[in-house]
């Protein structure tokens, strides 16, 4: 039987190739948890047979292209390669992007009749890019066969998301989400980093100032990652590096000690610099102690520019969280 695997980064992908457990493997990278979502046409676009699309807006663009030529999949859409296998399965991770990209997926077979038919999820409980591929065959991750249901839950809720306030995507845990068994959780951390009412701080934010708490603290020390003390698994490194960034070059700074920035590709790509930001030693300033103890508003004295979603939020338009109650907070 001929397989097609979609799975969500390159690691992963190389894994499974190198373990021949399909034919083809392509990973999509497209980052979905930070920063405004493409317009609608661009959404379409990415899954379409590639004409005009720039470099990083077509699914294909993270999967090698001597791989692509060896195929003969250089250029195709999604729903035309599909069409060719005999099995399409998605190997989605535990990661909130990875969900977010499954949903997108779905949606975008929706109205495919053909391509529903041989769909299958496995849902991955850990990353397995760094996993020995003679290893992998034994993991086993269950496989759901996907119906329209399926379908139909993920373009509802990709719709939510999209939506440009968090009330539709609030709403779906009023509904059953056990379809998708990772819906209802990645539902309720995307919520939780919305702005919490006391702090004004997301979930991750409030995780790197109580790690950034103790003092003498290296910026890396506070990332994500295997092993590592924050776990939450909704942003991932860059993201993490600009939330820093917003943590300690603000106008009210919540953590001093930040050498170097902005967390730049440029900063990276200079030894020095990076080498810098990498020694720089952390502590909370005393609005940091306060912010963190819910003594002090963090969004009060600072300026918020950014998405959540479709939704912008901004001080005036400020969507909130409140993790106690379970509740939405509609703006002022």
């Amino acid at each position: 039987m001929t397989r097609l695997i979609l799975t969500t980064d390159s690691s992963t992908a190389g894994a499974l190739q190198r373990a021949g457990l399909a034919d083809l493997v392509i990973p999509i990278e497209r980052r979905l948890v930070w920063g405004p979502l493409p317009p609608p046409a661009e959404l379409d676009a990415f899954f379409a047979p590639r004409t005009t699309q720039p470099h990083g807006h077509h699914w294909l663009d993270d999967t090698p292209s001597w791989r692509l030529e060896e195929s003969g999949a250089k250029d195709r859409g999604l729903i035309e390669l599909s069409a060719e296998y005999e099995a399409v399965e998605l190997w989605m991770g535990p990661e909130r992007n990875a969900q977010l990209i499954l949903l997108w997926l779905l949606d975008h077979c929706g109205g495919e009749r053909a391509a529903v038919s041989k769909l299958v999820m496995r849902q991955l409980a850990i990353a397995i890019g760094d996993v020995d591929p003679a290893q992998l065959a034994g993991l086993g991750p269950p496989a759901i066969t996907l119906a329209q249901d399926h379908l139909e839950l993920a373009g509802a809720a990709w719709r939510a998301y999209r939506a440009p306030t968090p009330r539709a995507w609030f709403d779906l845990l009023k509904t059953d989400l056990s379809l998708l068994p990772r819906l209802e959780r990645c539902a309720v951390e995307l919520l939780e980093e919305l702005p919490r009412p006391g702090s004004g701080l997301g979930a991750t934010e409030a995780r790197i100032l109580d790690l950034v708490a103790p003092g003498d603290v290296q910026p890396f020390d506070v990332f994500p990652g295997h092993q590592r003390r924050n776990e939450r698994q909704v942003y991932g490194y860059w993201e993490v590096g600009a939330l820093l960034d917003g943590l300690a070059r603000c106008e009210r700074p919540a953590v001093s000690g930040l050498d170097e920035g902005p967390f730049s590709l440029d900063m990276h790509n200079d030894s020095t610099r990076l080498d810098r930001y990498k020694r720089s030693r952390l502590s909370l300033t005393a609005f940091g102690k306060a912010v963190l103890g819910g003594d002090e508003n963090f969004r009060r004295h600072n300026q918020i520019d950014r998405w959540w979603g479709g939704t912008h939020l901004t001080n005036e338009r400020l969507w909130q969280w409140d993790r106690e109650t379970f509740s939405l907070i509609v703006p002022d």
